[in-house]
């Protein structure tokens, strides 16, 4: 994939800025504060239709305004596409092509993006939930059914802590209901598992030689799914969802003590080994950085590998965090294969002789200058 031109228009701290981007690397250069990730975000929002950044999607219109839109160019496989995205206080419209997407779910994948930022070296060690949202967003962009049942599952687990709520606080007895939530539950919740253990087989393959290729062979690493309730693997999903709906159910009561939902894939996790040493709690901070860095590495080969072609790579300010091997690792897998969009506070703090062929944009105050 290669993004050709970029419009923006009311989008953070833009009024309207066109860019060409012709460039298979792209450095945008400003101090802190004047609209250098806002750019990046645009392309991650414009593939995604949702901000990597926490928040609400009417904080992405600019003061003042009703509307922000995000347009593209992009040269794929089979062509060139163009892509909008629409924002709006009353929600989002995406377009491909001049076609309005009648499902936001349907459009993601289309444009492939892999973002990495100083806050993705916490995927290791941060919660739980920084994992399962790396996990949500990385599958769903490959996978767009993935997207749908991980709604209608959020959509059955908030039912069900719903009532579970309303029998702890007010101590009635519950009924069949809460069966009823369960087999809804239990059959999105194994599509969402069976699909999180495909993806994570294959991350793992990609993230393991890369990890060795950064270590020099010294250390291996192993990625390993966490289930709040174990199922067997290569199972017909029909038994699945029949041994889901018996650990439901052997939950239950202790569930209604509780008053939430306790088990399902909103509370599993990723654990990572070095060496046959689980990362986040033995690892040294390098080891946790390195294992970061391979993951999202191993995105970029993964998605070619399923798609067949590269995503965007969106660095934002990263190579500054990195030490020269990690940077070199970095710098070598995008050069010459993945257009990349980068965000610096100074050229300074990236090896520019590894980097070829290259465009550089001064960013100050939402205005954008290419050369400086």
């Amino acid at each position: 994939m290669f993004l050709r031109k970029l419009e923006v228009r009311d989008f953070r701290n833009y009024e309207q800025v066109t860019l060409e981007t012709d460039a298979p690397v792209n450095i945008f250069v400003g101090n802190n504060a004047q609209g250098k990730t806002n750019l990046l975000e645009a392309i991650y929002m414009l593939a995604l239709t949702r901000s990597h950044r926490a928040g609400k999607d009417v904080e992405m219109i600019r003061w003042q305004q009703q509307m922000a839109s995000i347009f593209a160019q992009v040269d794929k496989q089979y062509g060139s596409c163009d892509f909008g995205l629409m924002i709006a206080k009353q929600g989002k419209t995406a377009k491909l092509n001049g076609l309005v997407q009648s499902r936001l779910s349907e459009y993601v994948g289309q444009l492939n993006v892999v973002l990495f930022a100083p806050e993705d070296l916490e995927l290791v060690k941060g919660s739980p939930g920084v994992r399962r949202r790396f996990l949500d967003i990385e599958i769903g962009q490959i996978q767009n059914s993935y997207l749908y049942h991980l709604a209608q599952y959020k959509r059955a687990l908030a039912q069900k802590n719903k009532y579970l709520q309303t029998v702890y606080n007010t101590a009635v007895k519950h009924d069949e209901m809460l069966s009823l939530w369960n087999e809804q539950i239990a059959q999105h919740a194994v599509k969402l598992i069976v699909k999180r253990v495909s993806y994570l087989r294959k991350l793992s393959d990609w993230a393991t030689k890369i990890h060795a290729g950064i270590t020099n062979g010294e250390e291996s690493l192993a990625i390993r799914y966490q289930a709040s309730l174990e199922l067997a693997e290569d199972s017909d999903e029909t038994v699945l969802i029949s041994d889901y709906m018996l650990k439901l159910e052997s939950m239950q009561e202790k569930e209604l003590r509780r008053g939430n939902a306790l088990v399902g894939p909103h509370r599993d996790d990723l654990l990572f080994f070095i060496n046959e040493k689980e990362v986040q709690t033995y690892g040294s901070q390098g080891q946790q950085r390195t294992t970061a860095l391979s993951l999202k590495l191993a995105e970029i080969e993964l998605i070619k590998e399923v798609v067949g072609e590269y995503p965007l790579l969106l660095l934002d300010d990263v190579l500054s965090e990195l030490d020269e091997i990690r940077q070199t690792h970095l710098i070598n897998t995008f050069q010459d294969k993945v257009q990349t969009f980068i965000t610096t506070t100074s050229t300074e703090s990236i090896d520019m002789k590894k980097v070829k062929n290259a465009a550089s944009f001064h960013v100050r105050q939402g205005k954008i200058s290419r050369g400086g």
